[in-house]
């Protein structure tokens, strides 16, 4: 049976320089620097984390504040009795934002298939900003401390900052066609770790006056990405007056984006394109439910693995800096300088990755092979000697081949996800399937941060690692 017009093969870079305008460059852009500055304010509160310690259990107060009563309400730092306590608060609270934040996914999708995304990402931003200066700043500026007020803080920021992530990605997924999909999206999806290091920087920067000025300064910034979003973000090529995505200029229709690492060639070959955010009401869709967005091809498949993957690369995230202070005794900046290369591998592998499986044309075996090396790298690194430059080069190795393809299936394989044949012209998907792959990988990588101290404290860390290669070696058989 003949191919329908929208999944012959083209030339894979044919779609993505012709059709490329300076429209194009803005969203790519914008969307990847919005997604950078929510990654910056979650990035803060972990470098800030020894400051906060301290200043939750000693007496000394800031003798600028104001005298508020009672006393024991608002001018009492004594949260905990000693440190291992607070910084045992500090990681429920990485794990109360996990879990609010893969719950916020799943609902963020769908709010972002039914109504405007560059509406919904700019609320996020800056709700989540005004959230985040309220934490570190307000708090320490009065001297109110209460773990329950933060406990809830931390939720709402979990839930607001989750509408980050599947609006960008529609957005991308609407003005990229899967014509270069794979590198352009690797490319992209290097935002996260960008904004680790510019909120590290950021904190850096303006530590030493207080750590309430470290989250007053990612929160402005974040608070000013939000407004710029606003009022600069086009979701969608048809509202400046371009073709919808796939249509050529004669009308005809591009490569498809529907296949991430599937195929089906049995279909009508008078399918029509369609676009997941267009402008024109009178001809707009039905967005998609959540049980139907679960129902298509591949999205439980690649939600399920993904939450053992990025249980792996949130575990490196949260976890590298003190296993090099701890395991090899290094100290604290420069552990937290070396874990940089984590990032730096990702960043590499994603885009490298995402260029192969646009020449392939598949994703499916380069994933895989990169997961086979993840294996092995992991088993490489777990040995790594007590040298930092041979201990920086296998942890990029590692990054290359975990965070790679943990870019690669938020991203790229997600857009695609979200544009399959089975919604075609009746529905939109994107937002609601990215938040469904995103959401169920946030939730592993919640309950990863549980085991890994588990495992750590009971068994050492080289069992922590053969965990890791466990949860790899489970993808690959997915």
């Amino acid at each position: 049976m003949a191919l329908p017009i929208s999944l012959r093969r083209q030339p894979a870079n044919r779609g993505l320089v012709s059709h490329c305008t300076h429209h194009h460059i803005v969203v790519f852009l914008l969307t990847f620097f919005s997604y950078s500055l929510l990654h910056a304010s979650r990035k803060t509160f972990s470098n800030v984390k020894v400051s906060i310690s301290s200043q939750w259990t000693p007496t000394c107060l800031n003798s600028t504040a104001p005298e508020l009563q009672p006393y024991e309400l608002w001018n009492s730092s004594h949260l905990f009795p000693n440190a291992e306590e607070a910084t045992l608060f500090l990681g429920t609270l990485d794990t109360i934002f996990l879990f609010s934040y893969a719950v916020g996914l799943f609902v963020s999708g769908i709010v972002g298939d039914r109504l405007n995304l560059r509406w919904v990402l700019s609320f996020g931003m800056c709700s989540s900003a005004l959230v985040v200066f309220f934490f570190g700043t307000v708090t320490e500026w009065l001297h109110f401390y209460n773990k329950w007020f933060y406990c809830c803080l931390w939720v709402v920021n979990g839930l607001l900052q989750s509408t980050g992530w599947p609006c960008v990605v529609a957005v991308m997924g609407n003005w990229f066609g899967k014509a270069g999909r794979g590198f352009v999206f690797g490319l992209w999806s290097a935002c996260a770790s960008v904004g680790n290091i510019l909120g590290a920087f950021l904190a850096s920067c303006v530590l030493k006056y207080g750590y309430e000025y470290a989250f007053l300064v990612t929160a402005s910034v974040q608070f000013a990405g939000g407004v710029i979003v606003f009022f600069g973000l086009l979701t969608s090529p048809k509202e400046v007056g371009l073709p919808e995505l796939g249509a050529d200029e004669d009308g005809s229709v591009e490569e498809d984006a529907n296949r991430p690492l599937m195929s089906n060639d049995d279909a009508d070959d008078d399918d029509r394109n369609y676009s997941i955010q267009a402008t024109d009401t009178d001809n707009q869709p039905k967005a998609i439910g959540f049980v139907q967005a679960c129902c298509l091809p591949g999205v439980v498949l690649y939600s399920l693995a993904y939450a053992c993957l990025k249980l792996v690369n949130y575990s490196f995230f949260f976890w590298l800096p003190f296993y090099l202070s701890n395991n090899f005794g290094w100290k604290e900046a420069e552990a937290d300088q070396l874990s940089i290369w984590y990032d730096v591998g990702g960043i590499i592998g994603g885009t490298i990755q995402g260029l192969i499986s646009d020449v392939l044309q598949k994703r499916a075996p380069v994933l895989a092979i990169s997961l086979l090396f993840a294996v092995g790298s992991l088993f490489g690194y777990s040995r790594s000697p007590n040298s930092k430059p041979i201990n920086a080069v296998i942890m990029a190795i590692t990054g290359f081949f975990i965070g790679g393809p943990s870019n690669m299936i938020s991203s790229a394989i997600s857009a695609d996800l979200g544009r399959q044949d089975l919604v075609r012209g009746s529905s939109e998907a994107l937002a609601t399937v990215t938040g469904i792959v995103d959401g169920t990988g946030s939730i592993g990588a919640a309950v990863g941060q549980y085991l890994v101290s588990l495992i750590q404290e009971n068994l050492g860390w080289m069992w922590v690692f053969y965990f890791f290669i466990l949860m790899v070696r489970n993808l690959i058989f997915l």
